[in-house]
């Protein structure tokens, strides 16, 4: 393993489109509303701009969080307001004809065991994507700059409050964005590869994430990563944070990796 990698892992907490315009155009105002496809609410999310990165007074936040800069979501989008719940997870499988991720829970809780093709796969069933890792804090941060969108223990399940085990989505305070569990339960996937410098050069509107990822060696092979955000269950509470980046290799399949989706 390399030296980025064994500096990265002392750090570890953890270790065809559905057309829907109907779905739009009938949301006017309206700030949630169910996606026919999977039966997911989702909430709008506003186009805006906000800093990215490492809060202000934030004593535990990393190089790859720097530098702080600011970032324009140009077009407004739904997010899924909880993450891909089992039962969700469960109506595109029998739909595509695929296995569940192993060892789930019932219905309400997230799917998590999910490689990072399947959570992309299941977001074009759903009619969307995964969503970019700025469009992720922004939504994540809910109108806030700070270092979370509440109290700690009112708004995520970590190592210090979940006993252990995953929590059904929602059970905790949202944001002001109606999301639930932006931080901790489950780690999420996003679209973007991971890359520690990315910050020194990402576009002020709209960044997709560098080309390729920063790449671990695993048994003589390199391998990509992808970054995931938000922190789990079982991870440290330190990294329950808004700006936290964590990478993972996205053939792999680890218990504590769900996801959600965003819409047009």
């Amino acid at each position: 393993m390399t030296a980025r990698a064994n500096s990265i892992c002392r750090r570890a907490a953890f270790f065809a489109p559905l057309c829907l315009c109907a779905f739009v155009a009938t949301a006017g105002a309206q700030t949630t509303q169910r996606n026919p496809k999977d039966k997911q609410v989702y909430v709008r999310i506003p186009s805006g701009g906000f800093l990215m990165g490492c809060s202000e007074g934030d004593k535990e936040c990393y190089e790859d969080e720097r530098p702080v800069h600011y970032v324009q979501i140009t077009t407004g989008f739904w997010m899924s307001q909880t993450e891909v719940t089992v039962e969700a997870f469960r109506a595109f499988a029998n739909a595509k004809g695929i296995a569940m991720p192993p060892d789930q829970k019932s219905g309400k809780y997230p799917v998590h065991s999910v490689l990072w093709d399947e959570a992309s796969a299941y977001c074009t069933w759903a009619g969307g994507r995964l969503p970019t890792e700025a469009e992720w804090e922004y939504a994540a941060r809910g109108k806030t700059a700070g270092i979370r969108y509440g109290d700690l223990d009112a708004i995520a399940w970590t190592s210090a409050n979940s006993r252990h085990t995953l929590h059904e989505v929602g059970k905790k305070q949202p944001n002001a964005y109606k999301l639930h569990d932006m931080l901790g339960n489950a780690w999420e996937w996003t679209a973007d590869w991971y890359g520690s410098k990315y910050y020194e050069q990402s576009p002020a509107a709209d960044p997709k994430g560098p080309p390729l990822g920063d790449s671990l060696t695993l048994k003589g092979i390199e391998m990509p990563t992808r970054v995931i955000r938000g922190g789990a269950w079982i991870g440290f509470p330190g990294v329950a944070r808004a700006s936290y980046r964590y990478w993972f290799i996205p053939i792999l399949r680890v218990a504590n990796i769900g996801f959600r989706c965003v819409l047009p």
